[in-house]
């Protein structure tokens, strides 16, 4: 320890000076009082001293400091505790003998080292709980884990009790490449191979649509069970939708079945792969593996409501039933009596017209925000169609027409049409249409203009009208079907005329959400994963906003419910309602907005883990490379005791001893303060007592 100063050494005589010059004049050239010599030499000593540690510490002195520690190896010790560890029959070893050895084993290398025990499988903790639970194992997660707690600390060595059978993360053995310490394995688990049937993998597409069919590729494997038959079935629900049986003609079968199934039902839907079992199995639970398929119902609702019969209905409609995604409906103006809000679009030919102004028709269609088409011609009612604030708004001229021809605009933004299309579209023949002044809005975007004989013009042919929550599109002409019979004598397909068609609806068809609530989540989660939701709310100016409390409830197949409350975040909403067991549950969201209670109901399911089922043959051929690349070797379990002498035979661990400067402020020490406030207390109580002012 010493003191150092950026001041030259020679200012600390200056300091000398300044406390002696301070005590003189205090106490003898003051004669005003007089004191016993004894007195004047301990208060001008008192005087002199606090004067002198004043004047220093304006040199702003630094202390500086050696501290020397001494670190005692880190010895780390990883227990797998993940589920494969105990499917053989030494399980019970495990539980118990076993982890007598360990408690042994760190019991003896605390006496000399730090002990430090963690157990993982596809999370790593502090401890060793022994319980064998975990549902994956992530051997390459421990190193990464180890590497950021230990990083320049004397780790002496690392000893890994595993079967080493990982199913998560990285190769082991890439993953140790940072480690700077030697690896010992205690090798655990069973390399006989034994008796046992399972379900290895079943590959499946998580979405698929409704109506749509799709395909499972099972992968079996069986051991030791030469010569004998089972059973594969696949169900959906309560019923059978697949079976084959299974002859197993070698110790190591295998075999992948394909099976091609239907998407019948909606939503989220479970199928139960299983095989039936033989005689002595080592473990029952990888006989069966449930999978669970999302079917999306895609269909679109097309309504075509039409004033009149008109062959563009017949074009238009044989198109959209050649696509499965698309449940088309024809209805005469004068016959429809349902719900508008059934649709996804309304497809309006010549309607409203000069007989039907559709009055009730476009309430219903405003109130339930249905996109719609528009397909003007002549029994098209103009005016009222220019009161549909559809984004167009035409003043025609004498009721006369013109044939417009089709040229496609510039950089349409909504969609793209293939380069065969557009050069097929320029040879289509004119439609039918107003002859007027044409106006557009500027939210409206033309797909394609007319062309009136040679000359092309700035009106539209078809165009598009997008609000916020509300789309419409106009076809502003009738004579459709030409271009069908066009496009076919031309190329002997309509492939031109449908991919226009298509496209439009399928733009329009899709809706625009305007909800004020959304909430946002997956629909299947893995038993070991936090169930997590995010919200979104909206005020009528569409703007995000995140002031009222939003209420969620969780419920199981058997009716019981769990209950809690959104927590908020920048300007959205965020749940995280923990681990779930496996099974199907359902939800509902509350939020009160104002005057008004929004609500968001959904499903999801929470699926088996079985990574640990799918390989019960223990990869001591790994642990073993693992610990000779990294300068250790690997033991089995009767050998555990001898892990204590080879530790301690290592020329490489052992204490390391770190020396580390400090320097600290002197003015910063609290005891200087003390110091000084009590040699000026000591001088002053002497004065006093003495008689002094």
């Amino acid at each position: 320890m010493n003191i150092s100063t950026e001041y030259p050494f020679w200012m600390v005589f200056l300091c000398i000076i300044a406390g002696l010059g301070y005590a003189v004049i205090m106490y003898y050239k003051n004669k005003r009082h007089d004191f016993s010599p004894l007195l004047t030499k301990v208060m001008a000593f008192l005087r002199f001293t606090v004067v002198f540690i004043l004047s220093f510490l304006l040199m702003t002195p630094l202390l500086k400091t050696i501290v020397h520690t001494n670190e005692k190896p880190i010895i780390v010790f990883a227990q797998d505790n993940s589920q494969s560890v105990t499917i053989n029959k030494d399980s019970a070893f495990y539980k118990k003998e076993y982890k007598q050895k360990i408690d042994n084993l760190l019991k003896q290398l605390s006496k000399k080292y730090e002990v430090k025990s963690f157990s993982f499988d596809d999370k790593v903790v502090e401890g060793l709980p022994f319980n064998y639970d975990g549902k994956q194992t992530d051997i390459a997660l421990l190193f990464q884990d180890l590497i950021t707690r230990y990083t320049n600390r004397n780790v002496g060595a690392i000893i890994l009790a595993s079967d080493g059978i990982f199913n998560k993360g990285n190769n082991p053995i890439y993953a140790s490449g940072k480690i700077k310490a030697p690896i010992y394995s205690i090798a655990l688990g069973d390399t006989i191979l034994r008796k046992d049937l399972l379900i290895k993998k079943v590959n499946y597409n998580r979405i698929t649509y409704l109506g749509n069919t799709f395909p499972l590729e099972i992968i079996v494997n069986a051991n030791k069970a030469i010569g004998q038959k089972a059973k594969l079935k696949v169900t959906h629900g309560q019923k059978e939708i697949f079976n084959k049986t299974i002859n197993i003609s070698n110790d190591q079968y295998s075999e992948t079945i394909n099976f091609i199934s239907e998407a019948k039902e909606s939503g989220i839907q479970r199928y139960t792969i299983s095989i039936s079992p033989v005689t002595d199995e080592i473990t029952l639970s990888n006989n069966r593996k449930d999978i669970f398929i999302e079917v999306l119902d895609a269909r679109q609702k097309i309504l075509i409501l039409s004033a009149v019969p008109h062959p563009d209905i017949s074009a238009i409609k044989q198109t959209l039933e050649n696509n499965k995604n698309y449940d088309v409906e024809v209805v005469l103006a004068n016959d429809f009596n349902k719900q508008v809000s059934d649709y996804n679009l309304l497809i309006l030919h010549q309607l409203p017209s000069v007989n039907n102004v559709m009055g009730k028709l476009f309430a219903d269609i405003q109130k339930a925000n249905t996109p719609v088409l528009f397909i003007l011609g002549a029994q098209s009612n103009i005016s009222q169609f220019n009161a549909s604030n559809s984004g167009l708004v035409i003043a025609i001229k004498n009721q006369a027409f013109n044939d417009a021809l089709p040229i496609f605009t510039k950089e349409f933004p909504y969609f793209t049409v293939s380069e065969e299309t557009q050069k097929m579209i320029n040879n289509f023949p004119p439609l039918t249409s107003f002859y007027g002044t044409y106006k557009i809005s500027t939210s409206a975007e033309p797909l394609l203009n007319q062309k009136i004989g040679n000359v092309t013009t700035n009106q539209p042919l078809i165009l598009f009208n997008q609000t916020l929550g509300t789309k419409n599109g106009i076809i502003c002409g009738e004579g459709l079907w030409k271009w069908k019979l066009t496009n076919y004598a031309q190329k002997n397909n309509t492939e031109a005329f449908d991919e226009i068609i298509t496209k439009i609806v399928q733009y329009l068809s899709i809706r625009v959400e305007k909800g004020l609530f959304k909430v946002i989540n997956n629909t299947i989660f893995e038993e070991n994963q936090n169930i997590e939701f995010d919200a979104e709310l909206y005020n009528n100016s569409y703007e995000l906003i995140n002031d009222a409390d939003i209420d969620m409830t969780i419920s199981n197949s058997s009716g019981k419910k769990f209950q809690y409350q959104f927590g908020r975040t920048f300007n959205a909403y965020h749940l995280n309602a923990g681990i779930y067991p496996q099974g199907d549950y359902k939800f509902q969201a509350i939020v009160k907005l104002k005057n008004k209670t929004l609500t968001q109901n959904g499903v999801f399911s929470v699926v088996a883990m079985d990574a640990e089922f799918s390989n019960t043959l223990a990869n001591h051929q790994m642990l073993y490379n693992l610990a000779k690349k990294n300068g250790g070797e690997m033991v089995y379990p009767v050998q555990i005791e001898s892990l204590v002498e080879k530790l301690i035979n290592r020329d490489d661990i052992k204490t390391v001893k770190y020396t580390q400067k400090r320097f600290n402020d002197l003015i910063s020490l609290t005891w200087i303060f003390f110091l000084i406030l009590g040699l000026l207390t000591a001088e002053w109580f002497i004065r006093k007592r003495n008689g002094g002012y």
